[in-house]
């Protein structure tokens, strides 16, 4: 897949506030700090489209970003799992990615993002069971993957694999948005994802 154009749209903390449905939509998920809106821009080819913020936890909101031209939309969801923001903020959070993630009938897939330096914590786990309930599971990004050697990386790789208890058929990629690592490769996924969703329109 080559991205052409990418444009903000909008950003949304409750269903009212979403673009309207017709477009096929693409979701990422990750704890705050795991490198979502680097990656996000990389993936793109735009330095600042997404985001990056100075300090974890500071997105709050789903924002959406029109691939191009309506080919679909990529949805950057805000970064779970930060520690120091308040009890009543992070229910918030909870509540407005559950709505999305269980209500929005145009979500065909989230790519969930987890720190390929560490196992995956708790957060990342009941994430991707929640994922796996919904059938939108499957497709994992091991971030910051420059920051390892290559024994450490493919170590740490399976050690991802069997502690989010992955299928054999679902896909790990190891990226780096520094040596762009992985990079291509994810956007290949990306792109059968499409086809695939495009095909069950036609048989349906």
């Amino acid at each position: 897949m080559i991205i052409k154009s990418a444009e903000f749209l909008t950003s949304a903390v409750k269903p009212s506030q979403y673009p309207e449905e017709g477009l096929p939509e693409i979701a990422f998920a990750g704890r705050s700090n795991v490198g979502k809106s680097s990656l996000i821009n990389l993936l793109l080819g735009r330095k600042s489209l997404a985001k990056v913020s100075s300090s974890p936890g500071k997105t709050r909101t789903i924002n959406f970003f029109l691939i191009n031209n309506g080919e679909f939309r990529l949805v950057d969801l805000p970064g779970y799992g930060y520690a120091k923001v308040s009890k009543s903020v992070s229910e918030d959070w909870g509540k407005m990615m559950e709505t999305f993630l269980t209500k929005r009938k145009g979500l065909i897939k989230v790519i969930q993002l987890v720190d390929a330096r560490h196992e995956p914590s708790a957060q990342d786990r009941q994430m991707y069971d929640f994922l796996q309930y919904y059938g939108l599971d499957g497709l994992v990004v091991a971030t910051k993957a420059d920051k390892l050697s290559k024994n450490e990386l493919s170590r740490n790789l399976a050690a991802i694999r069997k502690s989010l208890d992955m299928e054999k058929d679902d896909i790990l990629i190891a990226t780096s948005s520094l040596s762009k690592t992985g990079i291509q490769e994810l956007l290949d996924n990306i792109e059968k994802i499409l086809e695939g969703y495009q095909e069950n329109l036609e048989n349906d």
